[in-house]
């Protein structure tokens, strides 16, 4: 999602309003690579409807959120099960305290701003993550405009390896790829990082 403003949080508050945008099942890239992590605090940031949230939740861990669309969040709530343990901030990344080495999780996915905004989110987002804990970034990769399908149109908001690689220099990367994905309007190609803080 393109975020920064209130008149963007509104039209997505507008868009979540109108229909479901995603699935209620986690993201299933997302979910393979954090699958063998045990359970700790996350915090999702710009969580949408929050079904990661949910679905790390599920698995045992105390979930934060972050979105501006109360709308989005708001849905998230209304599927959270009695018990879930996620928190939900109705607060604009761009300026929301993401914390100091507080998680072993944190999840970034297919939040896509400029760039100079965006590296901000990510060096902020991988401060919040503790030594051991894990950073998890996904979404649209630039080379979606020439042989992918959806997504943002805009170059200068897509991701690239080599964009995200900076924001773990000196962590222990697991993952740092471009990589394929069906869907049912053909093949998208995203970029993933999962690395881990030392």
């Amino acid at each position: 999602m393109i975020e920064g403003s209130d008149m963007e949080a509104a039209e997505w508050d507008r868009r979540y309003a109108e229909a479901r945008q995603w699935s209620v099942e986690p993201n299933r890239t997302a979910a393979e690579v954090t699958a063998g992590l045990p359970p700790g605090r996350a915090l999702d940031v710009a969580a949408g409807e929050g079904r990661m949230a949910l679905w790390l939740a599920g698995g045992g861990w105390d979930v934060e959120t972050i979105d501006f669309s109360a709308v989005g969040l708001g849905r998230g709530q209304e599927n959270a099960p009695p018990g879930a343990r996620v928190t939900w901030r109705v607060e604009d990344v761009l300026t929301a305290d993401l914390g100091s080495a507080e998680f072993d999780l944190v999840l970034v996915l297919y939040l896509h701003l400029p760039r100079p905004e965006l590296v901000d989110v990510l060096a902020r987002s991988a401060g919040a993550v503790l030594p051991g804990g894990h950073l998890l970034v996904l979404g649209h990769d630039r080379e979606n405009l020439i042989r992918g399908t959806g997504g943002p149109q805009d170059p200068d908001v897509l991701y690239d390896p080599e964009l995200l690689g900076t924001a773990v220099r000196g962590w222990r990367t697991e993952r740092l790829e471009r990589m394929d994905r069906d869907t049912d309007s053909g093949t998208a190609v995203d970029t993933l990082l999962f690395a881990q803080r030392p």
